[in-house]
């Protein structure tokens, strides 16, 4: 690359690290995933920059990079370790701690009880705000696998936080 193309590469990459992150988080549930999945689809783009035509779609581009990232990864044999009931250091409960924290916190535990084509879909659909045909574009499937998916997902995620708001009613 020359360093105009660089120099456009670098400005795309500051502007969308954040969101790309983000996304990646609520498809996989840790920072540390997050921060590798989204390098993963910034060195795919770095990668195929010339040959990217139509720079308008580069967000469509990583997303659905990021995407198939995700799924990849969640297919990793190392992925398949089971986390344990109760932490070693158990947080200190805090009073204080706002409301929207405590609703952020049940949500991501009930997405990573998602699995992760579902997740994907959930967060393509509305979180990151895609229609149907645009989920179907990304994950490279039929629309109505979109909308199986979805609505597989949405009864496991609801079946899920039915158990998280159990559990916090009984504590």
């Amino acid at each position: 690359m020359d360093q105009r193309e660089e120099q456009e590469f670098a400005e795309y990459f500051v502007a969308r690290r954040e969101a790309v992150r983000r996304m990646a988080y609520m498809m996989c549930g840790d920072w540390h995933r997050a921060d590798d999945l989204a390098q993963t689809a910034f060195i795919a783009l770095h990668r195929h920059w010339r040959k990217v035509r139509d720079k308008g779609a580069l967000d469509a581009y990583v997303r659905r990079t990021l995407t198939r990232a995700v799924i990849d990864e969640s297919r990793r044999p190392w992925r398949r370790e089971r986390a344990a009931e109760t932490l070693p250091d158990s947080p200190v409960d805090d009073p204080d701690v706002d409301d929207s924290v405590s609703t952020r916190q049940t949500l991501m535990a009930g997405l990573r009880k998602v699995p992760p084509k579902q997740r994907a879909v959930l967060v393509l659909r509305f979180l990151e705000g895609l229609d149907v045909a645009g989920v179907a574009a990304v994950m490279r499937c039929s629309e109505g696998t979109v909308k199986s998916q979805c609505a597989r997902g949405l009864a496991t995620l609801r079946e899920a936080l039915g158990d998280e708001l159990g559990d916090l009613r009984s504590a």
